[in-house]
């Protein structure tokens, strides 16, 4: 062999030896999130140091999420869609959005969190829940209010936030509650009565709470864990429910239709709906109810046999909100 064929070979060999190895791509999975981005981070998070796969993700909120998957139905740019209220899963999948997919860890899930098909699993849930700022109340000599009625006391007369039906899914969940409750005409009635006491409906379905905590009124109503996250931050809140009963939104997951990652995203959904996925919205401080009593739950959340849950009806709900919502905006906020 020529000399400088020789060298030539060895070059080559060291160059092997010393050259890295080509990574193996880690597994990643694309989400649209509908989870606020705090507690979406850490549950996905837990999810990714669990099975290794990594998560890209869009934060939107319930309607700019439903109006993506439908512009890209034929070209879908995310794998799951994770969180928003069942209700929108519902709709996401009369659509023909997404794909059905009946994991094993959610088999024992009561069915008001599964869907019977597969199209949707619910991952948590939040009670509807009224706060008062106990100073307040003092200051003014009111009592606490223990149901929906007292709400309507003269006493508190422009000291009630809450979030619009127009613009918050947690209101509309406090319509569909009183509509169970009371029946529909009886519910309206029962908001325009309550209409004098609202200080201000808001945009953001969170916003009543920190209003409440600052003392700016008295009550605030919306979903529960924003109350007693700032209660453990020594705000004078307390959290009460009335005792004619209260719905609850159960955020749901999907696996969208034409998804790039399919396996993957049965994977987040079997860890989401598993005994490890549900502790880890405890031990990831999240304030979201589980949806399994084998679950550990988060300290300071009371346990849901002290809650008077209704028979809350996500099939009405999704088939009724556009018109108990326009009843809303002309007999609520029209006065008539």
């Amino acid at each position: 062999m020529r000399p400088w064929l020789r060298w030539w070979g060895l070059i080559l060999v060291l160059a092997a030896v010393g050259a890295p190895a080509v990574r193996a791509q880690a597994p990643s999975l694309t989400i649209y999130s509908s989870v606020d981005e705090e507690n979406a981070r850490k549950i996905l998070g837990a999810f990714t140091r669990a099975t290794g796969i990594e998560t890209r993700v869009t934060f939107l909120s319930t309607g700019p999420a439903l109006a993506r998957l439908e512009a890209e139905r034929n070209n879908p740019q995310a794998d799951v869609w994770f969180g928003a209220p069942s209700e929108n899963h519902i709709d996401a999948k009369t659509r023909g959005l997404t794909v059905p997919y009946r994991s094993p860890s959610a088999a024992a899930l009561d069915a008001r969190f599964r869907d019977a098909e597969g199209f949707w699993t619910s991952f948590y849930m939040n009670p509807l829940g009224v706060a008062v700022n106990t100073r307040v109340l003092q200051a003014r000599s009111l009592p606490r209010p223990a149901s929906w009625n007292d709400l309507l006391s003269p006493n508190l007369r422009g000291l009630i936030q809450m979030p619009s039906p127009q613009t918050s899914g947690t209101a509309y969940t406090m319509v569909v509650t009183l509509v169970q409750i009371m029946g529909e005409d009886r519910a309206f009635a029962y908001m325009r009565q309550l209409h004098p006491n609202v200080q201000t409906y808001t945009t953001s379905g969170t916003a009543p709470s920190r209003a409440v905590a600052f003392g700016e009124v008295a009550v605030g109503i919306q979903f529960t864990p924003a109350f007693y996250q700032l209660y453990l931050q020594g705000y004078p809140l307390l959290t009460v429910f009335p005792r004619e009963g209260v719905g609850f939104e159960a955020p749901a997951i999907s696996i969208v239709r034409g998804a790039r990652r399919e396996a993957e995203a049965r994977r987040l959904v079997d860890w989401i709906a598993s005994l490890d996925g549900q502790n880890a919205l405890a031990e990831q401080q999240t304030f979201f109810f589980p949806v399994t009593d084998r679950a550990r739950r988060q300290a300071g959340l009371p346990s849901l046999r002290l809650i008077p849950l209704i028979q809350y009806d996500v099939e009405f709900a999704g088939r009724n909100r556009q018109r108990l919502v326009t009843r809303w905006v002309n007999e609520v906020l029209g006065g008539r």
